[in-house]
């Protein structure tokens, strides 16, 4: 399952899986995806070894982006990821 985390200013929706226990290491998976004429550009990302399983249409800058920000936010994509996403009431 994912679950929603945020929305970036040029339409690029990050979502989260729930934690997933993989050898003793518990690892949370994040995909990024933004519409397109033609489609969709996504991407994703393993934590917390910061593996990208794939890159399709975000340039090298944005990617550069996202790292950062999963850097400074993996504290609580796997707190949510533990909680069954953000909840908002």
């Amino acid at each position: 399952m994912m679950y929603p985390y945020m929305t970036l200013g040029d339409g690029t929706e990050i979502v989260h899986s729930q934690i997933l226990e993989e050898e003793n290491l518990k690892k949370v998976i994040v995909h990024f995806e933004r519409p397109t004429n033609d489609g969709f550009d996504s991407a994703r990302c393993e934590l917390p070894e910061y593996h990208w399983l794939y890159k399709k249409g975000y340039s090298d800058e944005e990617i550069s982006f996202f790292e950062q920000l999963l850097h400074s936010n993996a504290h609580l994509l796997y707190k949510y990821a533990a909680n069954g996403g953000v909840q908002i009431a």
